[in-house]
């Protein structure tokens, strides 16, 4: 009975990557940052923008992620949002390093054995704010430190967006209305 439940969650898992839309326009492939400090990286971030997925709640406020060591070399993924009612859903993952010589392509797992391209590929020097992606340009988040950013780095993360493919008109803006409890 196992082995057929596990043979149904690949294949809906399966089936659920194919029917995410690619959004990216752009067909020269997408390049990550040259290295990411992961103890710097680590710590909550907040969700500026995303493009549509069939994982996250549209209707989610508030969402945060985040990201600390475990002793075992891996990251603990916490995704928090707050639902229309005012409760919290969360998801707890693990994330590992894909590329160790750039720590700037992860993979992240929220149901093991499956695991999702996590790329870093835009980071402020300071990191106070970075662009995740997947290769084929299903997804993209834009994640801040704050949860908001200034105007002018919002109008320069959008730009580079559209320079990199992907389209404004679908991105969604969860609101960041309520202080969401630590992870």
């Amino acid at each position: 009975m196992f082995r057929k439940l596990l043979g149904l969650s690949a294949l809906l898992a399966t089936a659920a990557g194919c029917v995410q839309p690619v959004y990216r326009t752009r067909s020269e492939p997408l390049v990550t940052v040259p290295s990411v400090d992961l103890a710097r990286y680590a710590g909550r971030w907040y969700e500026i923008y995303r493009l549509p997925n069939g994982f996250e709640d549209a209707n989610c406020s508030s969402v945060t992620a985040d990201y600390a060591p475990r002793d075992d070399g891996l990251l603990q993924v916490v995704n928090t949002c707050v639902k229309p009612d005012g409760s919290f859903d969360r998801s707890r993952g693990v994330a590992r390093v894909v590329d160790p010589a750039t720590r700037s392509r992860l993979e992240v797992s929220f149901f093991r054995p499956f695991w999702g391209n996590y790329w870093i590929i835009e980071l402020s020097d300071d990191y106070s704010w970075a662009m995740i992606a997947e290769p084929s340009g299903k997804y993209l988040w834009l994640l801040s430190r704050t949860p908001t950013l200034p105007e002018a780095v919002d109008a320069s993360v959008r730009k580079r967006m559209t320079e990199l493919g992907y389209p404004l008109d679908k991105l969604i803006k969860p609101a960041n209305l309520l202080a969401v409890p630590p992870a």
